[in-house]
């Protein structure tokens, strides 16, 4: 028989041995090495705030053309084809949705047709011509149970030129077309080529000239056309495109130009009142004043409590150029007069102050007192 109280020393004294061969061991492998100091938790200060990355889905190019049987390539961002050859273009996915010039809608010829497959979807052009030229897109779509909205990670487009050794410009049934030269934004003259080799320029029909591209004001894109990138109005008028290829020559649609200053903006207004107190039989007025830019027209309007019974005002409105912050603006007056305050005119005495870009809605409350008689307090 053992006694217990003389084992407990020894299984101790082994315990020892082990924990000091593991610290050895530990010391051993760490010769020559940096020792991290093991952090120390901060109790108190700020949490340390952790960054969250958002991955950005990877962009997927879902087009492909078909080149012969069984033959697929990705098409370029231009691609050009013969009128008359067939185009095929297919986008993977379960569920596309395509863009093509809005010419091929009217199409009843059977030439154009797009078909949906389990994987992928197919637009098909036969018998191609020079009118079918222009930006051909696709993308995937998402869909719920419910609704289905566009996947921008998803998409695939190749603008493609039929070229027609007979119609350099893309035919349209416009021989004149208006279009806006407004200052707010860029004014495009599509003058469509078939032929991306095709020199294009572009011309005044009186006084009769060549006008200068000199890529800042006017710009030229063989998909895109001219590009006016600000509106002058010098360029207002007739205008039409000249293409020229192989020692054929050929003009285009004429746009006739019509200069629009165009606010970038709807006015700023404020409305006062010349006392926002009156007695019966007093005559006030109410102003409606709007800041804008020179020679932008501004329309006022107004509503007031007696419109309705035909009480009878009077408007006074006035247009003056004016420095604000060192730059010239227009400054713009409404002026309501009304004579011999009487009950009906107590109220609200609301201006709407209106420009091409938008309109701005003031308002200001006027009271009609009782008259008061000398004595009166």
């Amino acid at each position: 028989m053992f006694d217990v109280t003389t084992l407990l020393p020894l299984v101790d004294c082994q315990k020892d041995e082990k924990v000091t061969k593991n610290v050895a061991k530990s010391k051993k492998q760490n010769v020559g090495k940096k020792v991290k100091a093991a952090a120390t938790k901060k109790t108190k200060g700020k949490r340390k705030m952790k960054k969250v990355s958002v991955k950005v889905p990877a962009k997927i190019f879902i087009m492909s053309q078909l080149l012969g049987k069984g033959r697929f390539q990705k098409p370029p961002d231009i691609l050009v084809i013969p009128a008359g050859d067939r185009l095929v273009l297919r986008c993977k996915g379960k569920h596309i949705s395509w863009a093509y010039p809005s010419y091929l809608d009217e199409e009843d010829e059977g030439r154009f047709s797009i078909t949906h497959r389990e994987r992928y979807s197919q637009l098909v052009v036969a018998n191609s011509t020079g009118a079918d030229t222009g930006e051909y897109s696709c993308w995937a779509l998402y869909c719920d149970t419910e609704t289905c909205r566009k996947d921008d990670s998803k998409t695939g487009s190749t603008y493609v030129f039929f070229t027609d050794p007979r119609e350099l410009f893309v035919p349209t049934n416009d021989y004149y077309e208006a279009v806006q030269l407004r200052t707010d934004r860029h004014t495009r003259l599509p003058c469509q080529v078939t032929n991306p080799l095709a020199k294009v320029s572009l011309h005044r029909e009186f006084p009769p000239e060549v006008i200068p591209v000199d890529g800042k004001l006017i710009t030229f894109d063989v998909k895109k056309g001219f590009v006016i990138h600000k509106a002058l109005p010098l360029f207002a008028g007739t205008v039409y495109c000249v293409a020229s290829y192989q020692g054929l020559r050929q003009s285009s649609t004429k746009y006739l130009l019509i200069f629009t200053n165009y606010p970038s903006a709807p006015p700023s207004a404020t409305i006062t009142a010349s006392s926002s107190s009156v007695s019966l039989g007093v005559n006030f007025n109410v102003t409606c004043t709007a800041l804008g830019e020179i020679d932008i027209e501004v329309d006022f309007t107004w509503e007031f409590p007696g419109q309705q019974l035909g009480r009878p005002t009077y408007t006074r409105e006035i247009q003056e150029p004016v420095y604000v912050d060192s730059q010239m603006r227009q400054l713009s007056r409404s002026v309501l007069l009304v004579d011999e305050a009487r009950p009906v005119d107590d109220g609200l005495y609301k201006c709407v102050a209106q420009n091409l870009q938008g309109k701005t809605t003031v308002s200001t409350h006027v009271n009609v007192l009782p008259r008061t008689t000398p004595g009166q307090k």
